[in-house]
């Protein structure tokens, strides 16, 4: 199946190689120029699989426009690569935390950025849920399907990168995993995100667990390890 591709840039020939480029490599694309139609494009059935997304926009910013995809069930799900001139790293930061699975600073090469994408939604592909598929690792469940956890009684949904770093340490109980390995274990051997990507996400995660965020340690310069509790959570 065609992955489809939603470019929201408002600098018109940036957008139109984009578009010529991803669309000879054989995606679906469409484009918006400002923030606030990039998110009702986003909103359209079928939903794009990935949003290539700038920052600065002419209306709303990229981090605005990212909030709101994230925050809307039927957009949740969708990857988000940030291709922006902001680089330095508390930009980066930011956009972590506010749910991007990537980060491209311009001016960038196409070719890597194609390399981003392609792994990105491989990552994604590899993730076709199938039939409803419910786990139950120590007593805390995750759900591939909607990418969810069981606490209290109450679903609990998660972006895919952490639902893959909360996958990654409850796969290996009790086990320290470095900063580092959740890098290559979630992000890929090639990538360049930072290990304070990592921080950054685990601590959202943390947040969302609520009650159940014990469930996660921290070892200063050792790293993370997922603690299988006594207690159910799951309600």
């Amino acid at each position: 199946m065609t992955n489809r591709i939603l470019i929201v840039e408002d600098e018109k020939d940036l957008s139109r190689t984009l578009e010529y480029s991803l669309t000879k490599d054989g995606y679906d694309t469409l484009c918006a120029a400002t923030g606030e139609e990039g998110v009702e494009m986003a909103c359209r059935q079928p939903v794009p699989d990935l949003v290539i997304l700038d920052l600065m926009l002419p209306d709303i910013s990229g981090l605005e426009v990212c909030r709101r995809i994230r925050g809307h069930p039927p957009t949740h799900d969708i990857s988000i690569l940030i291709l922006t001139a902001k680089g330095e790293e508390i930009d980066r930061v930011v956009g972590f935390e506010v749910g991007a699975d990537d980060y491209v600073v311009k001016p960038f090469s196409i070719r890597e950025l194609k390399l981003r994408i392609e792994a990105i939604l491989r990552r994604r592909n590899s993730e076709t849920p199938g039939e409803k598929m419910l786990e139950k690792r120590g007593v805390l469940p995750l759900n591939r399907t909607t990418q969810s956890i069981q606490v209290g009684g109450e679903e609990i949904s998660l972006t895919s990168l952490e639902f893959r770093i909360l996958d990654a340490l409850v796969t290996n109980p009790g086990q320290f995993m470095s900063r580092d390995t959740l890098l290559k274990r979630v992000w890929g051997e090639k990538s360049d995100v930072r290990s304070r990507t990592v921080d950054v996400h685990v601590n959202r995660l943390r947040e969302k667990l609520g009650s159940a965020n014990q469930l996660i340690e921290t070892r200063r310069n050792v790293g993370y390890r997922y603690n299988p509790p006594k207690t159910d959570f799951s309600g």
